[in-house]
């Protein structure tokens, strides 16, 4: 068999691979989160989340609503040498962002069923 022939009936199991793929995925919310971070953060993205009254009273003072704490919580960076991952019940995580230009960090303790973000604050004042 010449070899045009062979990559002809290749490229052609390939094609109908990648449709029954795209049929069988479609809608479907499949996502590669390998790193710690992003592990970590869908994690918590994906419980309810709670807010204590240090946190509350933050939010109030700089007029944040949920949205802008679920993203911050989304696109942060755990940083890891700061949070207590070796806790038996609930670990506690400091995520990092910035919103409108200033440093934030978040301190959220990450239970079972749901995720409380004990404080937030500006690092850069």
């Amino acid at each position: 068999m010449k070899f045009i022939n062979r990559l002809g009936y290749y490229l052609g199991g390939f094609a109908i691979g990648l449709i029954l793929l795209m049929f069988f995925l479609n809608g479907k919310e499949a996502s590669c989160d390998y790193s710690p971070n992003a592990r970590t953060v869908k994690n918590i993205s994906s419980k309810s989340i709670h807010y204590t009254n240090d946190a509350s009273i933050f939010i109030g003072e700089n007029h944040l609503d949920s949205t802008t704490i679920v993203n911050l919580i989304k696109f942060g960076n755990v940083n890891f040498s700061k949070s207590k991952t070796k806790l038996d019940s609930c670990k506690v995580y400091f995520i990092d962002n910035t919103y409108k230009e200033r440093e934030m960090e978040l301190k959220i303790k990450n239970c079972d069923s749901i995720a409380t973000i004990l404080d937030i604050k500006y690092t850069n004042i």
